[in-house]
């Protein structure tokens, strides 16, 4: 089915796993995606950042997404990522897509409040969830750069929550867009703190920087949706070299972006299984 990430999360919640949230980059990327996701029973957040959806066309990713989940056993909602413009968020929600995120963290506090809590009310009024965030993920992801990261705080969380009724609250314990060399050192007493003044599901930004050792405690403490995006980029991007060089310029391209396509499918199953919390034997 398609849908927003409330139910989605909500339900993670309940159960106490996490829902992943994978960056497609093209439109190759949707069917090993999702179909790695009904592979497993579980539901997934197709996330694309407003530049990929301007250049693939906002209508086309939605399409695809909704034909998937009509025709697949499987739950899907399909979310704009980082959106700091206004124009996006209602060009993605006119288009059909079931989520938003709107990004007023590089903002003053107060005008971050006031900016999220009016894009909650248009969002909801059209039956579409709203992630929003506080605090500073540090690194680059198209586009969007901050040098250095600004973690959130609790008493921030606090009174942001009680001013904007978003669906999704982003924050950040150390996570770095773009980190895939090396993994992060995550301020867990810092999440702890945050879980204890908030049952609002929280989201990890950067996550391909983050141990996968670390995820049953994020877990434990309210991460309920878990961002994947670098990982995906690097691995189709080799995927794609690889074959490429090896190809006879007039090969059918299809035999150049299956292994891509596999590369994908496989980090999403892998990754879909450890935010189910099961132990995954390598």
């Amino acid at each position: 089915m398609y849908t927003t990430i409330t139910p989605l999360l909500s339900a993670a919640a309940q159960t106490g796993y996490t829902v992943g949230a994978f960056n497609a980059h093209n439109l190759e990327m949707l069917p090993p995606m999702i179909q790695a996701a009904r592979d497993l029973g579980a539901p997934i957040i197709i996330q694309t950042s407003a530049g990929t959806a301007r250049y693939v066309g906002m209508r086309n990713f939605v399409a695809v997404c909704r034909t998937l989940a009509d025709n697949e056993a499987v739950d899907v909602a399909l979310h704009l990522d980082h959106a700091t413009s206004i124009e996006d968020i209602e060009d993605a929600i006119t288009a059909g897509y079931s989520s938003v995120m709107y990004d007023g963290s590089a903002l003053p506090f107060t005008q971050n409040i006031v900016a999220s809590q009016r894009v909650v009310e248009y969002a909801h009024a059209r039956d579409v969830s709203v992630e929003a965030e506080i605090g500073t993920i540090g690194g680059t992801e198209d586009g969007i750069e901050h040098e250095h990261g600004n973690y959130t705080q609790p008493e921030e969380v606090t009174a942001f929550l009680d001013a904007v009724d978003c669906d999704a609250l982003a924050i950040s314990i150390g996570t770095n867009h773009g980190q895939f060399r090396d993994k992060t050192q995550l301020d867990f007493p810092l999440l702890e703190r945050i879980h204890a003044v908030t049952d609002r599901p929280l989201v990890v930004h950067g996550g391909t920087g983050v141990d996968e050792a670390d995820y049953p405690r994020l877990m434990a403490n309210g991460i309920r949706k878990f961002n994947v995006g670098t990982e995906l980029l690097v691995g189709w991007t080799r995927s794609a070299q690889e074959a490429l060089a090896a190809s006879p310029v007039n090969r059918s391209l299809r035999h150049n972006m299956i292994p891509a396509n596999d590369t994908v499918r496989d980090v999403v199953s892998h990754k879909i299984t450890l935010f189910l919390g099961v132990p995954v034997q390598r």
